[in-house]
């Protein structure tokens, strides 16, 4: 008679038998009960994400952020606004024979920078201060004679004159002063509310 070798299983072949994929637990390799995370990213697109994540600011934001930020009170602002236009229209009559342009153009920056030192709380104050400041700098450079009242006729005309600067001066400013309002506004409505009252 024919005698059939029966072959003993090894060790080794033993466990890759018993820990073989299953019915229903789907490729072999891949732990059952874990998804995968997600589709993987290509190359390229980290690449280009990382690139402009990493990407500097324009030099004129990094100047900007440079400046000093102070924070003024309303009638900090206004002293303030007074006593550069002051000072401005004061070494315009010095240096450049009382220009009236010169003066304008100054009064531009000085407008946008009151604007943007004033603190939040007294934002609207800005664009009241900065007119009252082109008035009171452009006494040096009015001229008028006569007293006080020749002077203040003086003050009157030049301001009827240049009132392009004027209303260009507080545009400036109402922008800037409205611009920080909303950014304010959106900050605060983006800010998620605290936990309730505890009963």
């Amino acid at each position: 008679m024919e005698q059939y070798r029966t072959r003993t299983p090894q060790p080794g072949q033993r466990a890759r038998t018993a820990g073989g994929p299953a019915a229903g637990t789907g490729a072999p390799g891949r732990t059952p009960g874990r998804a995968p995370l997600g589709p993987p990213v290509p190359a390229g697109e980290a690449a280009a994400v990382y690139q402009v994540a990493a990407r500097p600011a324009p030099p004129f934001v990094l100047a900007l952020r440079r400046l000093p930020q102070p924070r003024l009170t309303s009638l900090g602002g206004g002293l303030f606004s007074a006593a550069v236009m002051f000072l401005v229209g004061c070494l315009d009559w010095l240096i450049f024979d009382g220009s009236p342009a010169v003066y304008g153009v100054l009064f531009l920056p000085v407008s946008a920078v009151t604007a943007l030192w004033v603190r939040p709380a007294d934002l609207v104050s800005a664009p009241i201060s900065v007119p009252i400041a082109f008035a009171f700098g452009i006494v040096p450079i009015a001229g008028g004679s006569g007293g006080i009242g020749g002077q203040a006729m003086a003050v009157v005309t030049a301001l009827a004159l240049h009132a392009g600067w004027l209303y260009g001066g507080t545009l400036v400013a109402g922008v800037i002063a409205s611009v920080r309002k909303l950014r304010l506004m959106g900050r605060r409505t983006a800010r998620p509310a605290g936990p309730g009252p505890r009963r």
